[in-house]
């Protein structure tokens, strides 16, 4: 097996099509077909799920796709040492950020590597953190921030803080004028908020239930500005991460639940078992920093 064929068989996953990734990759239809056909006959397995709808990866076709992410990731980042040396950090890193998070230190990021590591190409990912998870595991990501506070299996998890919850909106529920919120002033109010499998979803429907309070979701919006501009709108409350008030540009009603308080722990999550480049330190190093930095819009950073 080549390396033009990890990168071919990359690009269809990513893609999702064989037509879009001929067309990406400057190499006929026909003939791609071909290659990934080559591909299933030597490892002696189907790689590819193939539908009018499109192609997916199978199980062996996953785990090919996730080594071959990494190969071609450190084939990539040793020929920018190579060419770079001497020049400090170089190289790309991919790094994935919740869109809470990313309200706050994403321009920050990107503007402190470029002052301070001009070498390194920053691949910036933001999304819900279940997502990011997905990307981290099948090597789409040098590393990402997500809510958890233990490791997993070929994840190395590190605290960099802990953030309260707030609850946005609600102007007829209790003094808007407090910075507090009782939790269980809200039983019955209409929410927004994201889907059920989403770990702020699960975190607030168990506050929820031991307090013995009732929540009363109208809508699943996998969507940060959506759930805000709802809020906004007057109709509905949303829950989120204090942070996402102190750092909004257009000030919003939020006030930080209470009896309980709601926690969670705002980890830096890597791979294990892959040996970290230069760039991808560099980008730990500056997000460690810039945590630190932002410390008061959250409740405390860790060193």
């Amino acid at each position: 097996m080549e390396l033009r064929h990890l990168r071919y068989f990359v690009s269809v996953v990513d893609m999702g099509s064989l037509s879009k990734a001929s067309a990406l990759l400057l190499v006929s239809q026909p003939s791609l077909s071909q290659q990934i056909a080559a591909m299933e006959y030597d490892l002696g397995v189907p790689l590819l799920l193939r539908s009018a709808a499109g192609v997916k990866p199978t199980d062996a076709g996953t785990k090919l796709y996730r080594h071959a992410r990494i190969v071609l990731r450190q084939l990539q980042e040793l020929e920018a040492d190579i060419a770079n040396e001497g020049s400090g950090a170089v190289g790309p890193v991919a790094v994935g950020l919740p869109t809470s998070i990313a309200s706050v230190l994403a321009v920050p990021l990107v503007e402190r590597l470029r002052k301070d590591h001009p070498g390194v190409k920053l691949q910036l990912f933001e999304s819900f953190s279940g997502y990011l998870n997905e990307l981290l595991a099948n090597g789409r990501l040098d590393m990402a921030i997500l809510f958890r506070s233990s490791d997993a299996p070929g994840i190395s998890v590190r605290p960099l803080f802990t953030e309260e919850l707030s609850v946005f909106g609600a102007p007829d529920i209790g003094d808007i004028n407090a910075a507090t919120c009782d939790l269980a002033l809200l039983a019955g109010v209409p929410m927004v908020l994201p889907e059920r499998t989403n770990g702020l979803r699960v975190l607030v429907e168990r506050a929820f239930s031991e307090a013995g309070v009732a929540l009363n979701v109208t809508c699943d919006i996998d969507s940060l500005p959506v759930m805000m501009k709802l809020v906004r709108n007057g109709d509905f409350a949303t829950i989120n991460s204090s942070g996402v008030a102190r750092a909004a540009e257009i000030p919003i009603l939020a006030r930080r639940l209470i009896n309980p308080v709601v926690k969670r722990t705002v980890s830096l999550c890597q791979p294990t078992g892959i040996p970290q480049s230069a760039a991808a330190l560099a980008a730990e190093e500056t997000i460690r920093t810039l945590a630190r930095e932002h410390a008061a819009i959250w409740d405390k950073a860790s060193d």
